[in-house]
């Protein structure tokens, strides 16, 4: 079940950036990025574009949804973050969570990404599944993503965020880093995964994946080698995913209009007067 209408008038955003602000305390002082990251990533990655189910819409928390495979461990991050949510009870859950996984690749080096707020949280988890299995290739990779509505070169930027984190056995049945830096944003990831397997740095059947594939390892190369384009690129596909199923309301979009309507009436006032000013004085 949906909740109700968010309404996003200068109060919640003024909420919004008080929240920004504790979240980037939060996370920096917890180096908990990855896992932050993680949460914002798998409440939105269940989106199916036929059905328009699932999505970023704070369904993670309920019990039954946490209790999925994919999901193991991310109950920490909802604990975390739970101290900072009650501090601002008017912005929804979901709303929370993607400005969280905003904050956490901001905190950590990573580009600034574009946060638009307006989410409905949904009380409705979907059926366990959606999310992708780390264990398997290309198909599944390309069956997950497409389902989202998502393309190729957002599979690979996605991908990238795997610079920060590690893989824990008792949750994925993995274990290991995949760069050497954990809690540091950049192109690394891309630049290790073509070295192929090294001593110390993890590679999943779905990183291997991305080398496998001609269009994906082509995004690969350009991101290793340009990591202004690969932050580019990520920043894109991060809202893309922090937005599935999403739209901002036409309310809220008007009250912006409201405002461009009044300063262009101040506008128009301030030039008759100074124009009837300078005849008055000919």
């Amino acid at each position: 079940m949906a909740g109700p209408i968010v309404v996003v008038d200068a109060e919640y955003l003024k909420e919004i950036e008080k929240a920004r602000r504790d979240l980037r305390a939060l996370i920096s002082s917890n180096n908990c990025a990855p896992i932050i990251l993680r949460l914002a990533w798998h409440d939105a990655g269940t989106y199916d574009a036929k059905t328009s189910t699932g999505g970023p819409n704070g369904s993670i928390r309920n019990k039954q949804e946490l209790e999925h495979a994919a999901n193991r461990g991310l109950n920490i991050a909802v604990e975390l973050l739970e101290p900072v949510k009650k501090k601002h009870p008017k912005i929804t859950y979901a709303d929370f969570y993607q400005l969280a996984g905003v904050v956490a690749v901001e905190v950590t080096g990573g580009p600034t990404i574009d946060f638009v707020p307006g989410r409905k949280d949904s009380s409705d988890s979907p059926l366990e599944g959606r999310l992708p299995d780390a264990k398997q290739g290309v198909q599944h990779l390309k069956d997950v993503f497409y389902r989202m509505g998502l393309s190729d070169k957002d599979i690979v930027a996605l991908s990238g965020g795997h610079t920060l984190g590690r893989a824990h056995r008792e949750r994925s049945g993995f274990d290991g880093a995949w760069t050497n830096d954990p809690l540091k944003f950049d192109n690394s990831y891309f630049r290790e995964l073509l070295k192929g397997e090294t001593p110390g740095h993890l590679q999943l059947p779905t990183d291997k994946a991305l080398l496998e594939d001609p269009r994906f390892r082509y995004y690969v190369e350009l991101y290793a080698k340009d990591e202004d384009t690969f932050f580019r690129d990520y920043a894109e596909s991060h809202k893309k995913l922090s937005e599935l199923g999403f739209s901002p309301r036409r309310k809220n979009s008007a009250l912006v209009q409201s405002a461009v309507v009044v300063a262009v009436a101040a506008a128009v006032v301030a030039l008759r007067y100074l124009f009837d000013h300078y005849r008055g004085t000919k």
